[in-house]
């Protein structure tokens, strides 16, 4: 029996996918719906293989990918995400993760991927593989290199909407946050792409491929 740990903060998904995968009968799932439960059970229960969301409110998949890596590095953590992961991919490989498998798979690629996980075999589709083939284009040039830079989900959101040339209340407005906390993400995006201001950080965000091309 392969013992499965699912973390995704959506009820419909982790259950759908939970569906899914125990078509195989010799698949078990269990389905966490935070970072924070996965961390707790995962003391309590012995799993072959997590299936990680990577975007996730709290603690993102990317940081507990990391935190369960670091505690078990024999462990086998798949990312399961309906987003890109170039932004992300060199830091997730770097931190152990095995593969990754996008939401929209069918039922034998899951069981695919989960089996080739266990054979220590890597699991990336030819879509992420594309992805992969960009970012390392990207990364070529500089000094500074995407590996060195980790952006969230929501600080690339926020990016987004700076190089879309919205004000903090806009921003604030169309993410649902405050206006304080919009100001408090930007000084970190700032810090983390070594800028002073919001032009520099969509130039520096345009070359490290951080935010969409085709706006400008």
């Amino acid at each position: 029996m392969i013992r499965i740990l699912l973390v995704d903060d959506h009820p419909s998904v982790g259950e759908g996918t939970k569906t899914m995968i125990e078509q195989d009968p010799d698949m078990k799932v269990t389905v966490v719906l935070s970072a924070m439960e996965a961390l707790g059970i995962i003391q309590e229960e012995v799993f072959d293989i997590i299936l990680c969301d990577l975007n996730m409110p709290g603690i993102s998949g990317l940081e507990l990918a990391k935190r369960l890596i670091q505690q078990d590095s024999d462990r086998k953590v798949l990312i399961y995400t309906g987003y890109e992961i170039s932004t992300h991919f060199n830091l997730l490989i770097e931190n152990g993760v095995c593969g990754f498998i996008s939401k929209t798979a069918s039922r034998d690629q899951l069981h695919n991927a989960i089996r080739s996980a266990m054979r220590d075999e890597a699991v990336i589709p030819i879509s992420l593989l594309k992805q992969l083939r960009r970012n390392e284009i990207k990364i070529t040039r500089g000094e500074k290199i995407i590996e060195e830079v980790s952006i969230n989900e929501r600080e690339q959101e926020i990016l987004q909407e700076v190089a879309s040339g919205n004000s903090n209340k806009d921003i604030a407005a169309k993410l649902h946050m405050s206006q304080r906390t919009v100001e408090y993400n930007l000084s970190r995006i700032f810090e983390k792409l070594a800028v002073r201001s919001r032009s520099e950080a969509i130039v520096e965000a345009k070359r490290l491929g951080l935010i969409r091309m085709e706006q400008f």
